[in-house]
């Protein structure tokens, strides 16, 4: 190895030292060599040991033969000024050189390692090129034209060059040979076929490859359908399409896929039960949308929380077809929506009853101050029961309930009319029954200061409340007139009924005042007479002072047992005003003849 190596260095040495450029480079290097020692011994080194190294350096110079440009003796004179500056001391300089050496022979063997490797893949071709030359002139046989090439001497690529354009001749040749071969074979199996008659079969042989085609193409367009499919639906695509069949998967390549009639079968019925269930979700979802859409705005939630559902409201108008986003249909979203509708209708609900129930007293209110009857906790129960049910929207109850108001007040209006004379002939029962009182008082003359007043405003009273209101009043409505629950002829007729009674007891007790004044004596004539019996009147308090019931007081009776919901200061006053009105107009009946202020004994007539 050591000789083989030497024997490298002595040709290169050789060659170098006659070439023009070489021996400058190497002239350069033996004027500075006595001053470099060498590894073993500081004598200086011979040009020979520097023959790599002057190698590579001329190689790097090479490109310049004038040494017109920085070449290796400059630069290695350069490198000697530098160490000279540096002070380098002889054996590291050697170093170095040495160093430098061994790089270009390691650079010289890469160099070598690499055109071995291309010229082994040179003979490599060549081998190959000459065994598919000798197959191509076996296959083509004696009818070939094309003449080996005789050339088998020369450098590998131009051996190469030399057998390219054979190959490629040969190669057309058997291309034509192939194609010449198949019509042969086509228009021989057409003869036979129409000698032997069985044309026919290979018609139905094309058809049959057509339709597998046609069949393949179908199923691979099932197959990306139900894809996309179960894309939108957020469904596992692999299980769904391999409970079909098992061929069905990607894995496995087109002509391997099942293509018979109960396949084809089994995917038509899963695409449209996925486009149905595609359907139902989307109109599922729909109708989520619409009632947050609802419940949004009715419970005015900000745009901020709405924002989080824009996945679910996106898609509130779309068509089937226009829902493709993945998993804009899955099932967790719609459960998602779903939960948010019932979080909102429990908010709703208890929102919706408050404000139901504003209105409501706002309802009972109106009816109230026009002393009409309602049954409030029925009214109320049925407001919650349709709002718990959910049988009706919530914007049509508070609609239902603003008409309700509105002809509430309407009715009010239309009754304020009557309710004003009703009012006032009440009243004036009250004052009536007042001057019935005092007619009764033996000191009434001797009463305190003002008495007179009251007794003014009494006989007033006692005009006004001949002025019975009219029955026509409710001819005029067609419908029954109710007062706090009772109709109002009712009260009218209990009133005449009464008076007309207390009229007869005035009769009788005028006739027996009369009959006693004939049998006593002229004395007893001048001194006063008994006071007439207390006939039976009702008070305000609603019980007869002669314990005798009345017509009027069971209609009371009757109406308090349907009317025990209202509240007790409300329906107490009522009660006690419907209770004390007919019975003071029949003790104002009953005075008006026997009061000096009465100036007649007439009985007013009822309508």
């Amino acid at each position: 190895m050591a000789e083989k190596e030497r024997d490298l260095r002595r040709g290169t040495w050789t060659a170098m030292c006659c070439d023009p450029v070489w021996g400058h480079h190497i002239r350069e290097l033996s004027e500075i060599s006595p001053q470099i020692p060498t590894r073993r011994s500081r004598n200086p080194l011979s040009p020979r040991s520097l023959a790599g190294f002057a190698f590579q350096m001329a190689v790097t110079s090479a490109r310049n033969p004038s040494l017109g440009e920085t070449t290796c003796g400059s630069l290695l004179q350069q490198l000697q000024q530098i160490w000279n500056e540096v002070g380098e001391n002889d054996e590291e300089r050697g170093k170095i050189l040495l160093q430098l050496d061994q790089e270009c022979l390691d650079v010289y063997k890469r160099k070598v390692d690499q055109a071995s490797k291309s010229r082994a893949l040179l003979l490599q071709a060549l081998d190959d090129s000459k065994i598919e030359l000798a197959r191509l002139l076996s296959a083509l046989g004696e009818k070939t034209i094309v003449r080996t090439p005789e050339k088998s001497s020369g450098t590998i690529k131009e051996q190469l060059a030399a057998i390219a354009p054979t190959l490629e001749q040969l190669t057309k040749q058997k291309d034509e040979r192939i194609k010449e071969f198949a019509d042969v074979q086509s228009q021989i199996e057409k003869i036979c076929g129409e000698i032997a008659g069985t044309i026919e079969v290979g018609e139905q042989l094309q058809d049959l490859q057509k339709e597998k085609s046609d069949r393949q193409q179908k199923v691979l367009d099932y197959v990306s359908t139900v894809h996309d499919l179960c894309t939108v639906l957020g469904m596992d695509f692999f299980s769904t399409i391999t409970e079909v069949h098992r061929s069905l998967d990607d894995s496995v390549g087109v002509h391997l896929k099942s293509i018979s009639n109960d396949t084809l079968s089994k995917l038509d019925g899963t695409v449209a039960a996925l486009k149905d269930d595609k359907k139902m979700r989307l109109r599922k979802l729909q109708d989520l949308a619409a009632q947050l859409s609802d419940l949004w705005n009715l419970m005015e939630t900000p745009a901020e929380e709405r924002s989080f559902f824009d996945h679910v409201t996106c898609n509130i108008s779309a068509t089937v077809d226009d829902v493709t986003a993945p998993g804009a249909l899955a099932l967790d979203l719609i459960e998602q929506a779903e939960a948010e509708v019932e979080r909102l209708d429990a908010l709703k609900a208890s929102k919706m009853k408050e404000i139901a129930l504003k209105k409501q007293s706002e309802l009972e209110d109106i009816y109230a101050s026009a002393h009409i009857e309602i049954d409030t906790v029925a009214a109320q129960e049925k407001i919650m029961s349709l709002i718990d049910s959910g049988k009706i929207e919530p914007s049509e109850l508070i609609a239902d309930m603003d008409n309700q108001i509105l002809k509430a007040k309407e009715e009010a209006l239309s009754r304020k009319e009557i309710l004003d004379k009703v009012e006032k002939w009440m009243s004036a029962c009250e004052e009536e029954s007042w001057l019935e009182d005092y007619n009764r008082d033996e000191n009434r003359y001797n009463s305190s200061r003002g008495a007179h007043l009251n007794l003014k405003r009494a006989e007033k009273a006692r005009v006004l409340v001949n002025k019975i209101p009219d029955p026509s009043l409710e001819e005029d409505r067609s419908m029954s007139f109710m007062y706090d629950g009772v109709p109002l002829l009712a009260m009218l007729d209990e009133y005449v009924m009464l008076r007309h009674e207390r009229e007869e007891e005035k009769r009788r007790m005028r006739d027996q005042k009369r009959f006693s004044e004939q049998q006593t004596t002229p004395e007893q004539s001048v001194s006063r007479p008994l006071a007439p019996k207390k006939v039976s009147t009702p008070r305000s308090n609603g019980s007869p002072s002669n314990g005798t019931p009345t017509r009027r007081l069971s209609l009371n009776s009757h109406q308090n047992g349907s009317n025990g919901v209202r509240p007790a200061t409300k329906e107490g006053k009522r009660e006690n005003a419907r209770l004390s009105a007919p019975p003071n107009h029949a003790a104002a009946a009953k005075e008006e003849t026997a009061s000096p202020a009465a100036g007649n004994d007439s009985i007013p007539t009822t309508p």
